[in-house]
């Protein structure tokens, strides 16, 4: 991959701390709508795939597909960054996911499968593309500040990922009056928020601050042709990427796997679909609202300690979901909470120890190799879960997720002290 053919000025000093906090701000507010668009299919993306294959065992198809999109547009959209800077990657990845809607749309109207994997495949480019955002956040800001750096931009998610699920109910009756199946009408809502999230990143995020990153790092020193061909090798399991890799890859997979079969065991038991949004929606605010405490934490007691508490409390959402009752809205809120703030703290520590382990030459298209595996181990856990429910049970399934999380610890207390990387890499 060639490097960005983009350039822009050096900025002094005081101009690069203005471009920054016009960065958060801009990132800030394009995530809100990101995260309606990601929130609003993501809560029956599950129950429209049920009811057009007529099995459970293929419901946790809609997760697999929504990973396996996001690992293709993570891919796509790290390199893009990589060679023209974070707005055109960014941008690229919110269209991909409008596009997927719309055949979403399409294929409720028209009863068609097979444009329905197509559309859920497409619109999973979206997760990736709020979830790259947060590179962006770290751009122009020192090592010890990049968990909070993070955390500024995953929280400003919450609010659209809380409203998008709440208005499942309202989008399905507006369907309904222009002759749209009611689980068609939440994507109406996630293409709508996904565009204007490009609009806004396409027009407001310059100057680009990747490229400004580059700008203001040293000149580095003309390396050997040896040194050159080791420089390019991505070697993303060894020292900090490995742990931060991982991290990710445990938690993506046992989020995925509980929350997709979640509104299915809901059903099942004689939930509604506003009773769904609710939960739904209190576990995806449970995966952004903390992000301020998550960075914090990251930032003051290191990487490592709080991705042994990712573990724990993950482990404990499995354990609450599995023995919570069938007709316990509360408790099955709790454990998706749990679930989430578990996912949130793994990510902002994870995200961090990927940075820190990163040189500036190589990393967004790092960044988006590491977020490729994530979202690959993401569409296994989404697969898995809607076997090993039709095999077992939902309770088996939650007990698992907590164990496979609890991995987490061991690997921590094995990893060795964590260091962070210099800020320019």
């Amino acid at each position: 991959m060639r490097s960005a053919a983009i350039t822009i000025p050096r900025p002094t000093a005081d101009e690069t701390d203005v471009i920054q906090r016009r960065t958060v701000r801009i990132l800030v507010l394009s995530q809100v709508f990101g995260g309606a668009g990601l929130g609003a299919g993501i809560a029956v993306g599950a129950l429209l795939a049920e009811d057009m294959l007529g099995s459970t065992s293929l419901a946790g198809l809609p997760s697999a597909l929504f990973a396996l999109g996001a690992a293709a547009a993570a891919l796509l959209v790290g390199r893009l960054s990589q060679r023209d800077g974070r707005r055109l990657g960014l941008v690229a990845g919110y269209t991909g996911s409008l596009i997927g809607s719309i055949i979403v749309v399409l294929s409720a109207v028209i009863s068609n499968p097979a444009l329905l994997m197509l559309g859920l495949f497409l619109y999973g480019a979206g997760s990736a593309t709020n979830l790259q955002a947060r590179y962006a956040g770290t751009d122009l800001v020192a090592a010890s500040r990049r968990g909070r750096a993070v955390s500024t931009v995953l929280v400003a998610t919450t609010l659209g990922a809380v409203i998008g699920p709440n208005l499942v109910d309202v989008m399905g009756r507006f369907a309904g009056t222009i002759g749209i199946p009611a689980l068609g009408g939440p994507f109406i809502l996630a293409g709508a928020a996904y565009a204007v999230a490009a609009t806004i990143l396409h027009v407001f995020l310059r100057p680009d601050p990747l490229l400004t990153a580059r700008a203001i790092a040293p000149a580095p020193p003309i390396p050997s042709a040896e040194a050159t061909a080791r420089s390019t090798e991505f070697t993303p399991w060894s020292g900090n990427l490995r742990l931060g890799a991982l991290t990710m890859i445990i938690t993506q997979v046992v989020m995925v796997g509980i929350m997709t079969m979640t509104p299915i065991h809901m059903r099942d038991n004689g939930h509604g679909l506003a009773d769904t949004g609710l939960v739904i929606s209190i576990h995806i605010a449970s995966m952004y609202l903390p992000s301020p405490l998550s960075g914090w934490l990251a930032d003051r007691f290191g990487r490592r300690p709080v991705i042994v508490a990712a573990g724990l409390v993950l482990l404990s959402a499995g354990v609450v979901a599995a023995t919570a009752p069938v007709d316990s809205i509360a408790m099955l809120a709790l454990a998706l909470g749990l679930l989430g703030l578990g996912w949130n703290l793994g990510l902002i520590s994870g995200t961090t120890l990927v940075t820190d382990g990163t040189p500036l030459a190589s990393r967004a298209r790092t960044q988006g190799s590491v977020d490729l595996a994530v979202a690959l181990a993401g569409s296994g856990g989404g697969i898995l879960s809607g076997i090993v429910v039709n095999a077992t049970s939902y309770t088996a399934l939650a007990l698992a997720g907590g164990l496979l999380a609890l991995m987490l610890v061991p690997l921590m207390l094995r990893g060795g002290a964590v260091r962070s990387a210099p800020a320019t890499g």
